[in-house]
This record gives C-alpha cells, structure tokens and sequence, in this order.
C-alpha cells in the first residue's frame, strides 16, 4: 500500500515531465504546498484517500495532506461506506444477524432501511450523540453478481457459497483488484452444506451420491426405481447464478461425468424451493443445510452400507460430502476502519455464537471424546483384514483411546494435494488458536488417513506425508506461536478408519483426510 512518501513521488514525476493535467474532482495537497496531485476520488476510509489520477491508482494517507474540491469527504462528520453484494442466504439472513450483534457489542444503535426485498441497507448510530457512523449498504442477489459487482467496482465485499472462478479472477486482476485467489483476498464466514430434501410424506429416506446425480440428470425419472411410490420425480434447484446451484454442479454433477436435465423447477430464493418440495410429495430438491423446513432430509448411503447425513458437525469435519463453504471476498484495498472492525468481530467466539443460532454452522473446534464415535470404529472393524490387520486397529485404539476428536480437519481438492477451502480457512482457525495460546501445554496430534485404493502400506505412508505437510502449514501460519509450549505430533493409520464407501469418487475423497486428536 503507498503511502504518503509515494504520492510524493508520483507527483514529482507528474511535474517533472511536463504532462498537463485536467481538472478533476479532487486535489490532495502537502501541508507545507509544495507537492499536489490531482484526480478523480475513489474512495475515503477514514484515513487513507484513493485516488484515480493519470498514472494510476494512488492510496494516500490522509494526515499528510489536505483535500481540496467539490469531491472532498467531510472529515469531522465521517461515515463508513460498505458496499456488500451476493448469496441471498448470507445477504438476508447471515451477515445482518453479524451487523447486528456487533453494533450491540460496540454500543451502536441499528436501523434498517429497504428499497426492495434485494437491496437493503443498515445504519449504524453512535447512542449517545444519534451521529450516523456507519453504512452497510447490501444488494442480495447471488455470488455471480455478487463477483460482477466487485470487478465493477460497485462493491466492497462479495458474499458467494463458492470459490472465485479463475476467467472471475483474472478479470479481477486486469481491474487492479490483486491477486483473488491469494489468502488475504478472501475468507470463510461461516460452513453450510448441500442437502438432499424431499417431502415429508415421501417413504425413501436414503440415496447415494450416484443416485442423486442420475436423478437431477434425467437418468432416473421415477420413484419406484429407488423404493419409492410409481410416480414421476420432479426436480427442484436454485437458479444458475446462485452458488448454491454452482456447487451442486461441482460437487455432485461434474464427479458423476453427468448434466443437469431440462425442466428442472428453478427458484430464486432457497425458501422457495424448500417450499415447493414440501408440497409436493413426489419432488426432490438440493436446499441449504440452514434452511430446509418441514422437508424430509435424506442420509447419504453407499454400496458397503455405511451412511453419511447432514448435520452441524459432520459438516463441520467435512465427513458429509456436500459442503458449501461461505465466503467474503475483498479487493487489494483498505476499508474504513469500521468495516474492518466488523470483520475481525466475525472471527470471535461470539460471532461464532450468532452464526450457529441463525442456523448455519460455525468453526468453533469442539472436542469430540471416543465413546461418541462409536461408529467411526465400527467402520474401522469392518475393514479388518489381510490390508488392515486386527494389530493395526488395536494400535489405532491404543493411540487414540485418551485422546479427544477435534472437528477441524482437513480435506484435499479433487485430484491435488492442496487442500480445499474449508480446510484452508482450517488452517488459518488452527494457527490462530496456537497463538493464543489455546492448546499451550496440550498434546495436538496429527493424524493421516487414506482411502483404501492401492497397499495398505503405501496408503498409510501417503497419509503420514499429508498429516506432516499439514503440520507444516499450520506451523508457517501461527507466526507468533511460542513453539516451546506447543507438542505437535504427526501419525497415520491409512485406510483403517473409512468414513465412506471407496466405490466411489464421493467416498475416496472423504476417507483421504487428516485430522486433528488433542490430549
């Protein structure tokens, strides 16, 4: 970020070569008057003007000059600015629960004001003089308009239930956003997942992955192909744009090789759509976890028997498949102070409250003890054999007995050994902890686990590599950890505790994973 020191530069560049400049909205100059730069005002934070001027995009920090022009912000009656556009879901029902939870910790007053169902803004007051301070102005709509609106320039923050596509990217970077894909450009509110509904009248309770892909690709057209009624499936999802609807095309489309059919019901809101299924007995609709109503939620099942439903913490870990991380992005910029507050709150232990109680799930790590994962065992014993052996499971209880699960883990993309982005924002959660000195003088152990393909030895050396590089990341991430008070372990058991079915894609992504035991 330049400050003050290269707005001087530029200037003298500007003077010395003798280009004539336009009048334009604003002048900044130095106290003393010898240095000025003319241009175009794009944005004031509080502190630090930014400027449009023939050379390009100048951020200036605003004690070293003085704002001359019909553009100029008012300094004493200062109000951030916040422009938030995407995800309905987390425009309407997530990020105001968060505004207004945080205003009541600042002790701000809050006022909501509507020009329509879509855009809507929030006002924060301070209580005692009634001065506006703040606003949040928010235009709900879905994450492709939500990206559209930030390399426009006309938002500061894209709410999406996806990752920034890379044509999205790069369009971004031309604009002078930065780098989208970087860390720092981005960060994962809060976890929901992709769930399966179906009327609460209708008998199936559970599919596979691979059935529910042939179902939303037209292969399979009717109930009693699946157990159910003889009567035509009807198909519900949200519109295209929305990154809900994008995220079931990723997740469960394209692993499947399938297309979405034609004549699929589509809904702008995910109420709607929850709605609709509910009514009617013979549909079947992908909602979010946070918001299925009164619809039946179906469990995820396998060839081998094992299941897989949705709830807060099987998201949380990422043992269900169909997660939908929920992201804030940002460009290579400053935001008002405010805003920046507000987004630092997001991160505490009572944002994480607010987060859960509006449904959707939160990154607290908790703490799960053995004897509540008596099914994770079981799983375990059933793939005893010539691979795994009956001495390799009672060493894995051995180890594990008098340790305690936490739900965070990490998971890899499809085909790459990075991991994926609710495991990166993992990471970043993990590292904050050791800073802080959550688990100073506590036994962190990492542990490595694979699918079943290939030797088990081979498995079981792959995860001790996985479960050490992630070790190593969160490591380089907690900067300011005292590593003296940290005892960090890394082990790996292979494909001796299957969460999944390895007959599928789905399945062999969910088994590879480390996860993180604490004593």
């Amino acid at each position: 970020m330049l400050k003050f020191r290269a707005a001087v530069i530029a200037a003298l560049f500007l003077c010395f070569t003798g280009v004539p400049v336009l009048a334009q909205d604003v002048t900044l100059k130095s106290h003393d008057g010898a240095v000025e730069i003319t241009g175009t005002l794009l944005g004031f934070d509080g502190e630090f003007y930014r400027v449009d001027t023939v050379y390009g995009e100048l951020t200036v920090d605003g004690t070293g000059v003085q704002c001359e022009g019909p553009g100029c912000p008012n300094l004493i009656n200062y109000v951030a600015d916040v422009s938030i556009s995407g995800s309905s879901i987390m425009g309407e029902i997530l990020m105001p629960a968060l505004i207004e939870a945080f205003a009541i910790r600042e002790g701000y007053s809050v006022e909501r004001t509507s020009e329509s169902i879509s855009r809507f803004e929030y006002h924060l007051n301070d209580a005692t003089s009634g001065q506006k301070v703040a606003r949040f102005r928010f235009h709900s709509s879905n994450s492709d308009e939500g990206f559209a609106d930030l390399l426009a320039d006309e938002a500061d923050i894209a709410m999406s239930l996806r990752e920034i596509r890379p044509r999205e990217a790069q369009l971004g970077y031309e604009a002078g956003l930065g780098d989208m894909t970087e860390a720092n450009r981005s960060r994962v509110l809060a976890l929901d997942g992709l769930v399966p509904v179906v009327s609460s009248g209708n008998p199936v309770n559970a599919l596979s992955l691979n059935q529910i892909a042939r179902i939303f690709a037209g292969k399979v057209s009717n109930w009693k192909d699946l157990g159910g009624p003889d009567a035509p499936i009807t198909l519900h999802l949200i519109q295209p744009q929305s990154g809900l609807a994008q995220a079931v095309e990723d997740q469960l489309m394209a692993r499947a090789k399938l297309t979405l059919a034609e004549g699929i019901f589509r809904h702008d809101r995910n109420l709607s759509l929850v709605s609709a299924v509910q009514r009617d007995p013979f549909s079947i609709g992908i909602a979010s976890y946070a918001e299925t109503g009164n619809t039946k939620k179906l469990t995820l099942t396998g060839g081998c028997g094992r299941t897989l439903a949705a709830s807060r913490r099987t998201i949380k870990t990422e043992d269900y498949p169909l997660n939908a991380p929920m992201f804030l992005y940002f460009p290579a910029r400053r935001l008002p102070k405010l805003a920046r507050d507000f987004l630092t709150y997001t991160r505490s232990p009572s944002a994480q409250i607010v987060i859960r109680r509006v449904g959707f799930v939160d990154q607290t790590a908790e703490e799960i003890p053995i004897n509540l994962q008596g099914d994770r065992f079981v799983n375990a014993i059933s793939v005893a054999g010539s691979e795994v052996s009956l001495e390799e499971l009672q060493r894995m209880t051995k180890v594990l007995s008098p340790l305690k699960r936490l739900t965070t883990s990490f998971r890899f993309q499809t085909g790459s050994t990075r991991l994926d982005a609710q495991s990166r924002s993992n990471v970043q959660q993990l590292a904050r902890a050791l800073e802080a000195g959550r688990y100073d003088a506590r036994r962190l152990v990492f542990v490595g686990f694979s699918d079943g393909e290939g030797p088990a030895t081979a498995n079981r050396e792959i995860a001790l590599k996985r479960a050490t590089a992630v070790k190593e990341a969160v490591l380089a991430a907690a900067e300011t950890a005292n590593p003296e008070r940290l005892n960090l372990d890394v082990m790996a058991f292979g494909e001796a505790m299957p969460m999944a079915c390895d007959d599928s894609a789905w399945g062999r992504q969910v088994n590879r994973r480390v996860e993180i035991w604490v004593q």
